[in-house]
């Protein structure tokens, strides 16, 4: 075989390879030559909707575009001067056989067909691709007019600190008003001091969204406080967690929701469980609870001696006076204690006319009999009370704890009491009166 042949051979062979895989490339290929299309793939005549190759060979290219995306074409392919020169990868619309437009990207080629010049054009169908985006739109729409609804903040912030979005009840729970420019702060900037539980100002890189940023951990309602640029001070609980757990550099994204109603409330509800409603002091159950508290205290600081405390003659005001004027004085009683002792010193009403006094630290002996000589004279003064001129005198118990105390707050609480029933004045004993000594006053807690 001669060599000319050999070449023929070939050059064919290459043809050959060229036809298969423009045949079967997913991307559609056309040609026009003078703009009279003279070859498409099967996957053009797939594209434009034909049922044949022969449907479409012989017509105009400009049947198959989209009308406002005529000129534009023709003017790029006017630029394509030199065999083998191609046009930029342009997004245009193509009209198909039954009317309907397919978004596509396209590239023209100048090539030699048939000896001829012509345009070898490569069009890349969008469809899909406009599809995942458009949908993507309209997530990101429904996405958006949800959290805008939401009655929970949503804060987002990215890897660097600056906020990337706030829904608009996060704006009202933060006090920022929808003018005030917020987006692309860094989170030390928008105008709020951050607190903790114990009101001490708490800074952004304790707050729980610096830890998610920093190790992806998910956060579940933390709670902390803001005082905002109003003066109002307001209660939170969040949640914090990665916007994309799969992403080194995905932001970080807040739900927060308003709780200082919820929290005021259940504060007030605590109060309500341990403190006596009539005189505001600690009550039985809360007594009973820091007793507990101090007797498991090993180094004994907290609580070293026991006040049991019992008014005299109190159940005479309540039967000639009525219970109005017995709460009136039982009410000054507990303001007069309050002010005789410390502020860690603990003063609580056991029910009736009985009070409690839990003495804090370590009072010298010496110092207890001023300090109950004390509290007799305090509430041996005159009481007014609805016209009238009281005077009560107080009984008054002492127990000490011991530094390896293993009496129960109930012994504690029974020694307290057997000690004050001893100092009730000699006549009562010898009457028998100090067994009756409990008052039926029903406003204990």
């Amino acid at each position: 075989m001669g060599e000319g042949n050999t070449d023929a051979a070939s050059a064919e062979q290459l043809a050959q390879r060229y036809r298969s895989l423009v045949e079967h490339t997913p991307d559609a290929i056309c040609v026009h030559e003078s703009g009279t299309i003279v070859y498409v793939n099967p996957a053009m005549v797939r594209l434009l909707g034909a049922r044949s190759p022969e449907q479409l060979l012989g017509l105009s290219i400009t049947v198959f575009v989209h009308p406002d995306s005529v000129g534009p074409m023709l003017e790029r392919i006017q630029h394509l001067t030199a065999e083998g020169s191609a046009s930029p990868r342009t997004a245009m619309d193509l009209v198909r056989v039954d009317g309907r437009t397919v978004p596509v990207e396209t590239v023209s080629v100048l090539t030699v067909w048939q000896d001829k010049l012509a345009f070898q054009v490569v069009v890349h169908d969008l469809s899909a691709q406009r599809a995942a985006e458009a949908s993507a739109r309209r997530a990101e729409a429904y996405f958006t007019t949800v959290v805008s609804q939401l009655e929970e903040g949503v804060l987002v912030v990215d890897r660097q600190g600056r906020v990337e979005s706030l829904n608009p009840a996060g704006r009202r729970i933060l006090g920022i008003d929808e003018a005030d420019p917020v987006l692309g702060l860094h989170i030390d900037e928008v105008p709020l001091t951050m607190i903790d539980r114990d009101g001490a100002p708490l800074k952004s890189g304790r707050h729980p969204m610096a830890h998610t940023l920093a190790t992806g951990e998910v956060i579940t309602q933390y709670v902390f406080g803001i005082e905002r640029a109003d003066g109002q001070q307001v209660w939170l609980s969040c949640n914090c967690r990665l916007l994309n757990p799969d992403s080194p550099d995905s932001a970080g994204v807040s739900s927060f929701a308003d709780i200082t109603a919820y929290r005021a409330s259940r504060r007030q509800l605590e109060y309500q469980a341990t403190h006596d409603a009539l005189t505001g002091l600690a009550n039985r159950s809360l007594i009973l609870s820091q007793l507990s508290t101090a007797l498991a205290d090993e180094g004994g600081t907290l609580v070293t001696t026991v006040l049991f405390i019992d008014l005299d003659g109190f159940k005479a005001i309540n039967d000639t006076l009525g219970h109005a004027i017995g709460d009136t004085v039982l009410q000054i009683v507990a303001q007069r204690l309050q002010q005789a002792l410390r502020s860690e010193d603990v003063v609580g009403r056991l029910g009736g006319d009985e009070f409690l006094v839990l003495l804090a630290g370590h009072p010298q002996r010496a110092d207890l009999p001023a300090l109950v000589e004390r509290l007799r004279i305090t509430m041996a003064e005159p009481i007014i009370a609805s016209g009238h001129r009281l005077e009560v005198s107080a009984s008054i118990g002492i127990t000490e704890l011991g530094p390896h105390e293993s009496r129960t707050p109930e012994a504690v609480l029974h020694d307290a009491d057997l000690a004050m029933y001893r100092d009730k004045p000699s006549a009562h004993r010898e009457l028998g009166l100090g067994q009756n000594r409990r008052s039926n006053n029903t406003h204990a807690s």
